[in-house]
């Protein structure tokens, strides 16, 4: 997982009320691309894979697979199989649910088809080329009723243009 300095702790009240905000997050995500979204902007794709194997090293455990079994398998070491497998013996409740809901069901790794509404992933690798866009979204999201009137206006000014580019459609289409 991530590494952060101690130096600067927050109260302790402030970390439950934080952790239990995040909880809330994740309790409101109502499919599975959705919880995909949260992890991939939340997480690291290291700290992903992580949470993701430690899941599976306890589905496996649950099947009474052996640590060098569940090690073969998903070239974890002894050490996180003994953690996990610790965690299942004092409080698993967690895990135990989790596997539990996920057992039996298919699990697609296919990628999604190609939408040009979604290019969430493109925007966050490339920021820099996709600032003016970034910026205008996150203006209009953020503005308030009397303001996306005004930003109506200009937009309503921009189509009298011959040619519209896709900016231009998206602007429209978050505007009302």
């Amino acid at each position: 997982m991530a590494k952060f300095s101690s130096t600067k702790k927050l109260p302790k009240e402030e970390v439950k009320k934080i952790f239990y905000q995040l909880c809330v997050a994740i309790s409101e995500i109502k499919n599975a691309e959705e919880a995909a979204e949260l992890l991939r902007d939340l997480l690291s794709f290291q700290e992903a894979e992580m949470i993701a194997k430690r899941l599976k090293v306890a589905e496996l455990l649950l099947d009474e697979l052996t640590y060098e079994e569940v090690q073969r398998k998903l070239k974890v070491s002894p050490g996180t199989i003994a953690r996990v497998q610790e965690w299942l013996k004092i409080s698993g409740e967690g895990y135990q649910k989790a596997v539990k809901r996920i057992k039996g069901k298919d699990i697609k790794t296919e990628t999604p088809h190609y939408d040009p509404e979604n290019w969430t992933s493109m925007k966050r690798r490339f920021p820099m080329y996709y600032w003016p866009q970034i910026v205008l979204e996150n203006i209009i999201k953020e503005s308030n009723a009397r303001q996306r009137k005004k930003i109506g206006n200009v937009i309503g000014q921009m189509e009298k243009m011959k040619e519209k580019n896709e900016l231009f459609h998206r602007l429209k289409k978050l505007i009302k």
